[in-house]
């Protein structure tokens, strides 16, 4: 965490409650990534697979316009090896799949909604990335 600036991520955080909250006003769908990305593959009709594939082009896009306003501020991690990197991303899904949400869906309007069920998954989400962590680094001896 050596470029983490308090600025910037408050105003993600606000632009991501305030995205949340208009899907949920004016679309009356939780914002969690794991269920929509799911729907643009198993939607069973063409409009519900239409506004989750404008949703997920949207992340993209707005990452790359990111990237591309504020190159000094992204620095790309490397060395990771691609079926690692494919490898975690299907761990990641999997876990999202069994524990019935993601951490957007969970932490940003499970939490928002006072869900009981989302705080426990949240809290889950947190510790076993601590854990990992812990391991990886001190454990296991690979170096950030």
């Amino acid at each position: 965490m050596h470029e983490f600036s308090p600025l910037t991520a408050l105003v993600g955080g606000v632009l991501i409650g305030i995205s949340a909250s208009l899907l949920l006003w004016l679309n009356g769908r939780m914002a969690g990534v794991s269920g929509i990305v799911r729907g643009v593959l198993w939607a069973s009709s063409w409009s519900d697979r239409l506004w989750r594939l404008l949703f997920v082009l949207g992340l993209i896009v707005g990452g790359m316009v990111y990237v591309l306003l504020f190159p000094n501020l992204v620095t790309a991690r490397q060395g990771y090896p691609l079926p690692l990197i494919v490898s975690a991303g299907l761990l990641v899904g999997f876990g999202a799949a069994m524990s019935g949400g993601c951490t957007s869906g969970h932490g940003v309007c499970g939490l928002g909604r006072l869900s009981v069920r989302s705080l426990i998954a949240t809290l889950t989400f947190l510790v076993a990335g601590i854990v990992t962590v812990y391991f990886i680094r001190h454990v296991a001896g690979v170096a950030a």
